[in-house]
This record gives C-alpha cells, structure tokens and sequence, in this order.
C-alpha cells in the first residue's frame, strides 16, 4: 500500500525553548539546528526575530549556515513582527514565515479587549481577520512559504475558526496551523476539530493542514495522532517532547508511532529514525532538561528489562516485550536491566555476553551475592557485575583472619570511634578490640590493628568511584608492610567503610600468609640443616 508523507515541523528552538529554564545560547542553537537537519526534519523553527536580539541573531545564523529542511520565523501578525522576520531570513532561499493570531473569545476578550479592535465581540472578531489577512499578505513578500496558525483554535467557535481560515488561504497561506494552544482538547474533539476546518475550508489540494499539540493533560502525541488520522499532514513537535508548561507533542514519540504503526497509519516521515537519541541527549545536555528514565523511544528505560520475567521473555524472543528495536532509534541494544527484580537467566546472560565464564557449582554462591548487592544498589551495571565476580574469584581460599563484626560511630561532639570482632582463623579464636582515630577509617583500621596484633604500617590508602550515581561502587585500595615487601588488598561496595574494612582485612591475610610462607621455609631449612648435621656426626 502506498503511503502519503507527514511533514514534521521541528518547533525545538522556538516553542521548546520557551519552557521555563531551556534557554539555549546562539552556539547551541546553531548546533541543534544542524543535528535536526542530519535527523531530516522538513522544517526548523529557528526562533521569534522580533522579541530579542539573540533570537534575531539566530535565526538569520541558522537561515544562512544550514542546509536541508525550510528554516522558519515566528511572527504576531503584526508589520513590525513580519518585517523582522523577513530580515531575519533574508538571503536563504528554502524559508517560511510562520505568522498567528488568537481566534478563541476567551483570547479576543482579554488580549483584544481594547476599543480600537472594536466594541462588540462581532467586531473584535472582524477586527482579528483582517490583521490575519494583512499578515499573510506582507510574508508573501518575502517568501511564498507562509504559515498561518489560529491561536487557541482548540477553543474557538467553529463557524468563526472557518471564516478565518478561509480568509488566510484566500490571502496565500500555504499551510494552516490549528494548534490545541492550552492543551485542552481530548483526541475525539481535536480529530474533530482537524476534519470539520478541513471540510469547509477544503478544496485547495496545495494547503496542507497542521497539528501543533501541548501535553497540559498528557495527551499532546495522542491527538496529534488523532489530527493526522483526521487529514492533517503536518506536525508540529519537539525533542524530548519540550515547551510551555507540560510541553509539547514529542517528535520521537510521533515519528515512531508512525514507524511501529504504519500498517494503521499508512503514512512515513523522511526522519532518520536512528539519530533519535543522540538528537535527544544533544538537547537535554544543552537545555538541562534531563530526559525522565520512562520517557518513551529515547528514555534510558525504554527499552530496559528487569523483572526476571520479562527477562526470560526478551532474551527467548525479543517481540515478546519489545515493540520496536533499541537499535533503531539509536538507543544501546543492551535491554537486559540487573537490579533487585532480575532473575537468574537475566544475569547469568549478560555475563555471558560480557565474556566472564562461571562453572555450574559457582553459579548459586554468584547468584546469591548479586541479590544481595541489588538489595543495596538501585542498578547493577557491568562494571559492578565484574567487580562482584572478581571479588568471588580473589576471595581467598584459606584466610588467616576474618572480620566478623565491626561498627562505627561518629557525631559531632566526639571522636570517631570503631569496635571490631577479629576471627584468628588458625588458632579458632576470636578477639574484639576499640578504637578512636582521626576518622572513621583511622578508627577502623586501628581497631582492627589492636585485634590482629601485627606489626606493620599502612603505605597507601586510596578510594574512587567505579560506577555512576548516587550509589555508586567505592573501590578501595589498601597497602601495607613493614620494611620489606608489601601487601595489597582491594574490595569494592557502594559502602565505602564496608569497602575499607574488607580491603585492609585482604591487605592483613596476604601479609600473614608471606609471613607463614616465610616461617615454613625457614622450618624446612633448619630441619635439613640439622638432618645433614645428625648424618655428618
């Protein structure tokens, strides 16, 4: 089945960085201009030229430095407003002039309510037409690109919204923009709304209707969806879905609506879908807008598993779960997300597929402390999984010391302090011990010097994040000796006291090994030595 194209008009860097906060420097925008350009959007809106001079500034940068799609202005309909946006994109040659003007009472009343637009009602909305009409007409003077949008056409009187619309094709616009300003509309209306205009104002095939939808009650995409099915053939949206208030249709979410869809839809976008992502990641970086985790296409949950279930599913097929492919919007295709939820098979996959080989008989002790470190820790990424499974794998077989207990306390009107429980091993005994120090770490390690009763200095102390996050891995290095060789010990744990104590408890069992490595080789010596003194005697 042949499929009609919808135009996607990108609004990011006019409606999008109106949202509270999104202001982008001129650089930016220029760069997101051109990404959007590489995503082969049809239209940039680069910005509104008559409400600051960087705005200006920008969108006669953009007009002039990137190629592709029709770069757009923004203007009231009013002369002033026009003009500057004429200038703005004076010299490029693919541009548009996109000029509005509120058409809904509850505008006319407020924003129109002085006498020189008229009196009555009746006279306010005669007074709207014509400024539309002579908007219109003043673009076409600078570009044969014109959009007309009815401001609040969501709440406008069907008979008037008709009246002008017809006027503003009559005066040239080429594209006619109904947007749900206040995102009031519920789909079934908003369709309607899209159908009814076209239906009596129809006829001129090279006018193409559009939908410029905001999310106030979380249904921007849903009607936008709606107002094609309805006959528009154009969308207005944004990155990340931002803009005023809730924000906008999000172009992601349409553009792979219509993708995933297209069996219901019949209809395409020229959007290079697989630039999705790093489109969006360019935008949250230089709005500050961070992209919510269950953000649909782009989030970093979206193509995520966890739940052991699910897991098991994905892994066997991956339509089970998944609608589409991480890879195809440019997401990672690593779906498979470890945490408190996850089962085996889910783990014991991505170990596999990070190259880290685990016998049958290690796989329950594994599985065992994974669950235990999800407890703690949000996520397991792979770096946590491959500092959990070198842990087991160092542990060390015949340890001379265990720490079974310790427990720290700090507070404002006193010294650090730290209270151990020390296993010696070998002579099965067990030995608790109190310390104070500087710190809670010198208060551990002290303590845990006074239960060893070992003698030895500590050489180097040093701690770094593995991971990313408030919960992160602490990974803590440890090396001690005493005028001789040293020792290290090494653990990690989003604990970083817990990480401390099993790290100097490594640094303390490999010390004391050398030093029995030590004492059987001088035992042996002797007993030769004496062996060959009985033989000589």
């Amino acid at each position: 089945m042949a499929t009609e194209r919808i135009v996607i008009f990108d609004t990011t860097l006019r409606d999008g960085e109106q949202a509270p906060g999104a202001a982008m420097t001129i650089p930016e925008k220029i760069q997101i201009a051109h990404q959007l350009a590489r995503l082969n959007v049809d239209v940039i809106e680069a910005g509104f030229p008559i409400s600051s001079p960087g705005q200006f500034e920008a969108v006669r940068r953009i007009a002039q430095e990137v190629q592709g799609p029709t770069i757009c202005a923004l203007s009231r309909a009013k002369r002033a407003d026009v003009e500057a946006a004429g200038k703005a994109l004076e010299g490029s040659d693919n541009t548009r002039i996109h000029t509005f003007i509120a058409t809904s009472d509850i505008h006319l009343k407020s924003k129109f309510a002085d006498e020189r637009y008229g009196k009555t009602l009746a006279d306010k909305r005669e007074s709207v037409k014509e400024m539309a009409v002579e908007a219109i007409l003043l673009s076409k003077t600078f570009t044969d690109d014109v959009e007309f949008s009815a401001e609040d056409a969501g709440r406008t009187d069907l008979k008037y919204l008709c009246e002008v619309v017809s006027a503003a094709i009559q005066a040239g616009a080429t594209t006619i923009n109904l947007p749900d300003t206040t995102g009031y509309c519920i789909s079934d209306e908003y369709a309607a709304l899209i159908a009814d205009v076209m239906e009596c104002c129809g006829g001129n095939e090279d006018v193409i209707f559009s939908t410029h939808c905001h999310d106030d009650l979380g249904l921007a995409v849903g009607n936008s969806l709606a107002g094609i099915l309805a006959g528009a053939r154009q969308v207005e949206c944004t990155i990340n879905g931002i803009g005023e208030r809730a924000g906008n249709a999000a172009l992601e979410e349409v553009v792979m609506a219509l993708v995933v869809r297209e069996n219901y839809f019949s209809l395409t976008t020229e959007v290079d879908a697989k630039l999705l992502f790093e489109t969006s990641k360019m935008v949250s970086t230089f709005t500050g807008f961070v992209v919510q985790p269950n953000k649909g296409i782009v989030g970093r949950n979206a193509f995520a598993h966890e739940a052991g279930i699910h897991q098991d599913g994905v892994l066997k097929a991956r339509e089970t779960y998944e609608i589409m492919r991480a890879e195809d919007v440019g997401q990672d295709s690593q779906s498979i997300r470890l945490g408190r939820h996850s089962g085996r098979h889910g783990l014991f996959s991505r170990m596999e597929k990070l190259g880290m080989e685990v016998s049958e008989d290690e796989k329950d002790k594994l599985y065992a402390d994974f669950v235990q470190l999800a407890d703690r820790k949000k996520e397991i990424n792979d770096i946590d999984l491959y500092n959990l499974v070198h842990e087991n794998e160092s542990a060390m077989n015949h340890p001379h010391y265990k720490l079974e207990q310790f427990n720290v306390s700090v507070g404002t009107d006193k010294q650090p302090e730290a209270t151990v429980r020390v296993r010696h091993v070998r002579h099965d005994s067990v030995v608790e011990k109190v310390a104070t120090g500087d710190g809670p770490i010198d208060a551990l390690f002290r303590a845990i010097d006074h239960a060893v009763n070992e003698g030895h200095d500590l050489v180097n102390y040093t701690i770094r994040s593995i991971s990313e996050g408030a919960d992160a891995f602490g990974e803590v290095s440890v090396l001690i000796g005493l005028g001789g060789p040293l020792f290290a010990g090494k653990a990690s744990s989003t604990d970083v006291i817990y990480a401390s104590a099993e790290a100097y408890m490594n640094a303390l069992n490999s010390m004391a090994a050398h030093r029995a490595d030590e004492e059987s080789i001088q035992f042996v010596a002797t007993g030769i030595m004496q062996a060959f003194d009985r033989g000589s005697a």
